[in-house]
């Protein structure tokens, strides 16, 4: 990535100073807006669109929730990450941020690298579904005339290998390899290896998770169990059931965004699949079997 292009928007100069000292990298373009209309404008003339819009509240003229919402219901747009960074922290406002589509919910006032290491994971994120969006378009195009298939996997790495395959017989191959990739990288992660959403929390707040999924991958029992994913072409939609040998999870808390997880590094997956990927998730049992829909028209589905 030659430059990553960020969007700053608050009607505060002095902030637009702060954020624009704390992002002064040569990695970074960054372009400033005074309030939401400007910023939208500025989007709809972007040739290409920025990779991260960084967002205030409350601004005149048009606030930060009602471009959050222009942004996410723009097909062009709905992919970038928001994060929205503001004075109005309770959990109302935090859930209506969350709701609205923000990646990430920053209350000020706050320490220049807690918004820094959170611009690096939106980014990282970005980068990621580049990745997959390259490697979705190398896929082999035989995949196509495929009705029925059953795969096995076991490791996180068959696991996003697989996401990128299945998600070429889709018809937004980039949006659908978001929502295959965190479903069957939860398979493996927190069903079969068992780490838990607040273990995982942990994990990542001390930097142990590669060192724990390594270790939990050389267990005996827990490295020898398997998870499958079976996909169906049924005329209107598709759909993909993947299944794991773990003991389940409570899957009802994980459906949406939750303002209580809004500062947590992980668990946002599933909503994010849900909202992003699928017209439908559909859990079963104890929550180690899920089936997720997309839809399609005849044409769609098999091409």
């Amino acid at each position: 990535m030659a430059q990553w292009r960020i969007l700053v928007v608050d009607d505060e100069p002095l902030n637009l100073e702060i954020i624009g000292d704390v992002l002064d990298d040569p990695a970074y373009a960054v372009t400033n807006a005074a309030n939401g209309e400007i910023a939208w404008q500025a989007m709809l003339a972007a040739d290409p669109p920025p990779h991260l819009v960084v967002l205030d509240r409350m601004m005149p003229v048009l606030d930060g929730i009602e471009l959050l919402k222009r942004i996410k219901a723009d097909q062009r747009f709905s992919g970038i990450p928001v994060i929205m960074q503001s004075a109005a922290s309770s959990s109302r406002q935090i859930a209506e941020g969350v709701a609205a589509g923000a990646w990430y919910y920053l209350p000020k006032p706050y320490a220049p690298r807690d918004l820094l290491a959170i611009v690096h994971a939106a980014l990282a994120e970005v980068e990621e579904r580049e990745a997959a969006r390259h490697a979705v378009r190398n896929r082999l195009a035989v995949l196509e005339l495929l009705d029925v298939a059953e795969f096995e996997f076991h490791t996180l790495q068959q696991a996003a290998d697989l996401a990128l395959s299945l998600a070429g017989l889709c018809p937004d191959p980039t949006r659908a390899a978001i929502g295959l990739s965190e479903l069957l990288v939860n398979a493996v992660e927190h069903g079969n290896l068992g780490i838990g959403y607040a273990e995982k929390s942990e994990m990542r707040r001390n930097d142990t998770w590669e060192n724990e999924v390594a270790l939990r991958s050389d267990d005996a029992v827990l490295g020898a169990r398997r998870a499958r994913v079976v996909f169906r072409r049924l005329g209107d939609r598709l759909t993909f059931t993947i299944s794991d040998q773990g003991a389940g999870f409570d899957w009802r808390r994980y459906l949406d965004f939750d303002p209580d997880r809004a500062f947590d590094p992980n668990g946002r997956g599933i909503a994010l699949a849900r909202q992003t990927s699928f017209s439908s998730i559909e859990y079963f049992g104890n929550g180690n079997s899920v089936v997720a829909t997309i839809p399609c028209v005849r044409q769609e589905c098999r091409e």
